[in-house]
């Protein structure tokens, strides 16, 4: 079997304001999702899809893909999706699923589900990559979203990414000096971040503070000091929390933490982003956080 694989990722700055085109800056993850794949001209029309997680199957669908029909499945619903996405890889495609080929298509998801490390945005890219067809129209037909997970998995490599007034990208030279200071904290859950993007929707916004937005990453790009960059940071959460009005996870969660904390993506879940201090594992710890990923074992950079 040939395998494609796409790298995960973590927005770093503008979090809902990337709808309306601040300048995002996001990092890829060492975690990511392989796609497997195996094509066979035997004139049968038909897909077998496995998905696996942490290399442990939980899906398994055959599907007919002349009459778009599930044959086979144990996860119904799941299956739909996939049947869903992958009629849309053929509308597309000049090549896939044209012919009467059986395909053999793998996935392994790498990172538990509730990481929200981009688990769809990875799938989306390794088909599209598979198929030769563009991403990120791909996400929209199937997924929606603003489309920085696409270019971080696409490019494999940091990214500032805008997604108006069209979607534009490019790799960022982001290495700052104090990364080995830098840690990542997961809050035991999983964010649902259409809730949060439809919160932000609903509240009237300014181009002024989406520039804003925009100007913070600009500086954090630049960053050589971690005071700043933690200044940064901490001006960047209470913005977001003013405008969306909800208490930053700091003051929440962690109000006796000496440095700064932020969330990263849709706030409430997910993974936050912190910084080295005098007995820090042992703080998140006895308040019950206990995956604690340092910048080199997390961050693909």
């Amino acid at each position: 079997m040939s395998a494609i694989f796409s790298p995960g990722k973590l927005m770093l700055t503008s979090e809902y304001f990337a709808i309306d085109g601040a300048l995002v800056l996001a990092v890829p993850t060492k975690l990511g999702q392989e796609f497997f794949f195996e094509e066979k001209d035997d004139n049968q029309s038909l897909i077998l899809w496995e998905a696996l997680h942490q290399n442990k199957l939980w899906l398994k669908a055959v599907i007919d893909y002349e009459n778009w029909q599930i044959l086979e499945t144990n996860i119904p619903s799941s299956a739909e999706f996939i049947l869903k996405t992958l009629k849309n890889v053929q509308q597309l495609s000049t090549t896939k699923f044209k012919n009467d080929f059986s395909y053999h298509l793998t996935t392994n998801l790498q990172f538990p589900a509730d990481y929200g490390l981009g688990s769809s945005s990875t799938l989306m890219n390794n088909l599209a990559e598979w198929a030769d067809i563009d991403p990120f129209y791909l996400n929209t037909i199937s997924l929606g979203g603003s489309g920085y997970d696409i270019a971080v998995a696409k490019e494999k490599s940091a990214i500032l990414f805008q997604s108006k007034p069209e979607i534009k990208y490019e790799k960022a030279d982001f290495n700052p000096s104090f990364k080995n200071e830098l840690i990542f904290i997961h809050l035991n859950q999983k964010q649902d971040s259409r809730e949060g993007i439809n919160l932000y929707k609903s509240k009237n916004k300014s181009q002024e503070l989406v520039d804003e937005f925009s100007e913070i990453t600009k500086k954090i790009l630049l960053c050589n000091e971690l005071e700043t960059f933690s200044e940064l940071m901490m001006i960047h959460e209470r913005k977001i929390s003013d405008f969306i009005e909800i208490p930053a996870v700091k003051g929440k969660m962690f109000p006796d933490c000496p440095v700064f904390v932020k969330s990263l993506g849709a706030w409430g879940g997910d993974f936050v982003m912190s910084a080295k201090f005098g007995g820090f594992k042992d703080y998140f710890w006895e308040k019950g956080f206990t995956t604690i990923f340092e910048w080199e074992n997390l961050i693909d950079l």
